[in-house]
């Protein structure tokens, strides 16, 4: 009996990780490359309450401290959040999370649901793709460059098109 209690009393060592950063970095990356925009909008409310759940942690550690069984209590809390069958993280965002969101006059745009805003430009992130193999090269040669060119030649690499979008011929 002692052994077996020894386990279930420091399973929580291998529960927490598992079950607040392991199997939710495993279904966001799943929900990233899904088709469905449902698992989505669960996997970001996931992480921002997750967030806000450590925040708090931070700034009350010392009282959390003396509180017997906060560990646990977080673990269910979070297994309610995480579970597919619960949906938590999105209950808790659209009930709580988004209404005082709206309450304190935060604008939000609702891209899941509605697509864009016809008013709204989406900011958009350029993300410059280049072949393996020709920035392997292109670094062998920079390691011969002189100084001053080293600069340009990075930013050419990374960006192919940054030379023509900023005059440097």
């Amino acid at each position: 009996m002692g052994k077996t209690w020894a386990l279930i009393t420091h399973l929580h060592a291998l529960a927490g990780p598992t079950l607040t950063l392991i199997y939710p970095l495993y279904a966001s990356i799943c929900a990233m490359e899904s088709t469905s925009k449902l698992d989505d909008e669960q996997w970001l409310a996931y992480w921002i309450i997750y967030s806000f759940i450590t925040l708090f942690e931070m700034a009350a550690q010392n009282v959390l401290y003396w509180i017997p069984l906060w560990y646990e209590a977080k673990l269910l809390f979070v297994a309610w959040l995480v579970l597919p069958q619960f949906r938590g993280a999105s209950f808790i965002y659209d009930k709580f999370v988004r209404e005082q969101l709206l309450k304190h006059g935060v604008r939000l745009h609702d891209h899941h649901r509605h697509g864009h805003a016809a008013d709204h430009e989406p900011h958009v992130l350029k993300v410059c793709v280049f072949n393996a193999r020709q920035a392997s090269l292109q670094i062998a040669s920079l390691m011969s460059a002189p100084a001053n060119k080293l600069s340009l030649s990075l930013t050419a690499l990374v960006c192919p098109n940054a030379q023509a979008e900023h005059g440097v011929h």
